[in-house]
């Protein structure tokens, strides 16, 4: 381009191209957003739920992990089934924020003899012969009903049942 006088065309021409494109990009960034928010709000609350379910699918299984623990240690604490479910409750304290009823604990003892023979523990002395010896478990199962934070309306369920068991020999 040719300079008339003081006036540079060509510095005119790049500032008036580049104002007119940045002037009609001006709202494209906000479309946008409004376009991917929705979905990615969607995968941020998807992704809390699922992190929710695993954490307390992992306290609840925990829990019957920290009964059984309390139950295998003797003979004594073996047949403490109220010690083994008071040991479960402590140990999924913080689950109670999430469930209405808290967490629900059962705790059996069995016994069988070496051999494979099932019997009951209060008569094993009598029942296992020698040289079958006597083997005492303990078993702890858990559950918890979770409320889920948002409701969905595409069938699925307002609150899950998560489980935990855990099977221990006892320390004889």
């Amino acid at each position: 381009m040719k300079h008339l006088g003081n006036f540079n065309w060509n510095g005119w021409m790049r500032r008036m191209s580049s104002f007119r494109l940045v002037k009609s990009e001006r709202g494209q960034s906000l479309i946008e957003l409004a376009l991917v928010l929705p979905l990615l709000l969607t995968i941020l609350l998807g992704t809390t739920e699922l992190g929710r379910m695993a954490y307390a699918a992992i306290e609840v299984s925990d829990a019957a992990g920290a009964g059984a623990l309390y139950g295998s240690q003797n003979l004594f604490t073996a047949s403490d089934t109220s010690g083994m479910q008071q040991a479960s409750t402590n140990d999924a304290a913080d689950i109670k924020a999430w469930t209405s009823n808290g967490i629900d604990v059962t705790a059996v003892r069995s016994c069988t003899c070496t051999d494979g023979t099932v019997i009951m523990c209060s008569t094993a002395g009598s029942k296992c012969i020698s040289p079958a010896r006597i083997q005492m478990y303990v078993q702890v199962s858990t559950a918890a009903t979770i409320n889920m934070l948002f409701a969905y309306t595409n069938g699925h369920p307002r609150t899950y049942t998560v489980r935990g068991q855990t099977i221990m020999k006892v320390a004889q």
